[in-house]
């Protein structure tokens, strides 16, 4: 049962935390003139190209401070500026390779090039492996100790 004396209380009772800090600004936050002398900066030639992670330490090697990579990237993304900067080219879109589905052995096999270690330490054999799919049983394995297109047809064939 709740007590009536809290009844009364709880209409004036309000958190005023969340208020405060919703109407608080803070202390650090970048100016306008700051924002824009951000993004001049990223518009000047030596510095179009290249993203704000490479930008912040050649301003700092210059002993400059604007402000940090995180703010660089904030004031960027809010000036809807932050894509790929500089010649590189578009992302491509790679089409999904076609899948195989076995029903039963010996339909469907795969290869794999593998790293074998071996006694002597950095040097490595390379596993030429085939698998069936089904069953992923090994149909044929053969190591070599170098990797190139020629013994991966031969072992194909």
């Amino acid at each position: 049962m709740v007590c009536p004396l809290l009844l009364l209380l709880l209409p004036q009772l309000v958190d005023q935390r969340k208020i405060a800090a919703s109407q608080r600004t803070p202390a650090n936050k970048l100016t306008e003139k700051e924002r824009t002398e951000i993004i001049a900066l990223c518009h000047q030639p030596e510095y179009q190209s290249l993203p704000p992670s490479q930008i912040v330490p050649i301003l700092a090697d210059q002993n400059q401070y604007i402000a940090s990579e995180s703010s660089f990237y904030r004031v960027l993304k809010d000036a809807e500026q932050v894509n790929r900067r500089g010649r590189m080219n578009k992302p491509r879109t790679v089409v999904k390779p076609k899948g195989y589905k076995a029903q039963a052995p010996n339909q469907v096999w795969s290869w794999d090039i593998t790293f074998l270690a071996s006694a002597v330490r950095g040097i490595f054999y390379k596993l030429y492996l085939i698998e069936d799919i089904f069953s992923r049983k090994i149909v044929g394995w053969e190591v070599h100790e170098q990797e190139t297109a020629e013994l991966a047809e031969k072992m194909g064939a």
